[in-house]
């Protein structure tokens, strides 16, 4: 542009050349000011790259981040569970209390809103300190302890029925008989209630030893619609301590298997289930050991002891001590065999309130068994003789009235029964009972019981059954009475299983009984009492576990 003025200029000399200068710096002055302006916009595009990269740089920083605190919280929720799982250990998809007990506990511990920690919030810290947690875990995991240490077991009947003209049931029961049949002729509620707490090895490890305390409330009610006994009512509502003992095992090295035991407990009864009798029942209270191996079989070796409240004499409450020695698992001739003795003594003197003479008695019993466990696959057979003497002669620890005839009294017992179970369809249970009693009076003659029965079962399916009962006895006491009674019961059940004591069960039932003249108004109660035939129906539940 500086050449090409030039020139210009010197071709035309007559022009003025200021006016030109000042065009010259005017360009000179526009192209410098495009060459800042392209400067300046490269400076600003610079600082925009610079922007959104800082930008850019610090989201992902925040991504990543919150990515991180993701990953920790889904780890620390996982562990939660975890612990959360151990802490609380279904069975079967059933939560114990035991455990919500556990769960209650930590929530407590480590302040949940659920639970009375709630009410710190604010006031202490917002999270648990090391120390707190430890304390927690420790109480959490002597809960568990605690909880597997526990059992619970027991048994219970419930239901209501009606007579034939229209009150409560009542029951159909021979006069002397021993039992009664049980399937619809039950009036009551009853039950026992066993708590256990295994206070070693807790897991029943064979070798290890073990303590154990037992406790069994039993209750009987009369169905009354306020839950008491109304004044003059027959019988009524009572609850009684039944079992209270420590039983340990596993002490002696030489003997694994023996058992030692002390206090109040049902001590190895012998019963028949369709008709509930005990034919050998030595409850009370006392201490003992069982099982002890002395190679052809076991031995249980107990004292035990009852007393009579209502007989006292100078030498205080009279009361009834035995020596119960038991031989049992011997295997023979066809299965399993045992054999039992008993001696019994109850001090006599001179009874304080009526300055009656109260005998000292003594006497013997003794008896032999055998039983057929697994028989036909699914079921057993059992056979059953005793004999007793005097204060031995009930094979209880229970006291009879302290005659003068006490030490002649005898007893003479013989009892079968049966469980036949060969499929899934059809089972069946037969019962027969004999039994001759001798108060001691020479006069008073024999007492006799004559026991048959039988009930059959069929399962429809897994839950569907139909029961059936039949059952006569025949008594027969000098000058008292003579007769049969008869009793039929029908039950439609729905149970837990296609086993004939599958539990629990419920039923309906309707039975009809008829006795003979010799029982007229000994049976049957107040609705049938100048009649000789007896109606009930109604409902009921039974289970045990």
């Amino acid at each position: 542009m500086a050449t090409y003025m030039n020139a210009y200029l010197v071709r035309r000399p007559n022009w003025s050349i200021r006016p030109l200068c000042v065009v010259a710096v005017c360009i000179g002055t526009l192209d410098a000011a495009g060459q800042q302006q392209a400067a300046d916009q490269l400076e600003q595009q610079l600082q925009q790259l610079k922007q959104q990269y800082v930008q850019t740089t610090h989201d992902l920083e925040q991504r990543i981040a919150a990515l991180e605190k993701q990953i920790q919280d889904q780890k620390a929720i996982q562990e939660k569970q975890a612990r959360e799982q151990e802490a609380i250990k279904a069975k079967q998809g059933t939560v114990s209390a035991a455990d919500l007990a556990a769960e209650a506990a930590k929530k407590v511990l480590l302040g949940s809103p659920n639970g009375v920690g709630a009410q710190y919030q604010g006031k202490v810290a917002s999270e648990p300190t090391y120390d707190l947690l430890q304390e927690a875990d420790e109480k959490i995991a002597n809960l568990e302890q605690g909880a597997s240490a526990f059992e619970f077991h027991g048994y219970l009947r419930s239901g209501y029925g009606l007579n034939g003209v229209g009150g409560q049931q009542v029951a159909f029961e021979a006069p002397g008989a021993g039992a009664k049949y049980r399937l619809g002729n039950e009036a009551e509620t009853y039950g026992e209630f066993i708590f256990v707490n295994n206070w070693l090895n807790p897991d029943h490890n064979t070798d290890k030893a073990w303590i154990k305390t037992e406790v069994l409330v039993e209750a009987d009610t009369t169905n009354a619609n306020t839950y008491a006994t109304f004044p003059g009512a027959v019988g009524g509502d009572t609850f009684r301590l039944r079992e209270a003992f420590v039983q340990a095992g596993n002490v002696l090295d030489s003997q694994p298997d023996a058992k030692f035991w002390a206090g109040e407990r049902y001590y190895r009864r012998q019963h028949i289930e369709i008709d509930d009798f005990y034919i050998l029942d030595m409850s009370g209270y006392g201490a003992g050991v069982e099982d002890l191996n002395v190679g052809l079989g076991k031995v249980a070796v107990a004292f035990l002891a009852g007393a009579r409240p209502d007989i006292v004499t100078q030498y205080g409450t009279y009361a009834k001590s035995n020596i119960d020695v038991r031989l049992y698992d011997v295997k023979g001739p066809a299965g399993l065999w045992a054999g039992w003795f008993n001696y019994a003594i109850s001090k006599g003197g001179k009874q304080t309130s009526t300055g009656a003479l109260i005998p000292t008695a003594d006497g013997y019993a003794f008896g032999l068994r055998h039983q057929k466990l697994g028989w036909k696959d699914s079921g057993y057979h059992a056979l059953e003789i005793q004999y007793g003497t005097g204060a031995a002669s009930n094979f209880s620890t229970s006291i009879d009235d302290p005659t003068r005839y006490i030490r002649s009294s005898k007893r003479f017992l013989a009892a079968e029964q049966i469980l036949y179970q060969a499929n899934d369809k059809f089972a069946i249970m037969p019962i027969a009972i004999y039994q001759r009693v001798q108060n001691g009076n020479p006069m008073a003659g024999w007492q006799t019981w004559l026991s048959f029965g039988v009930r059959p079962e069929v399962f429809f399916n897994k839950y569907l059954s139909l029961a059936v009962e039949a059952g006569a006895d025949h008594t027969y006491e000098r000058a008292n009475y003579e007769g049969w009674l008869r009793k039929f019961t029908i039950a439609p059940q729905i149970g837990a299983g296609r086993k004939f004591e599958a539990r629990p069960v419920l039923r309906a039932f309707l039975t009809y009984a008829s006795w003979t003249d010799g029982f007229r108004g000994l049976v049957g109660g107040t609705p049938y009492l100048n009649k000789l035939t007896g109606l009930s129906y109604g409902v009921q539940a039974e289970t045990w576990w």
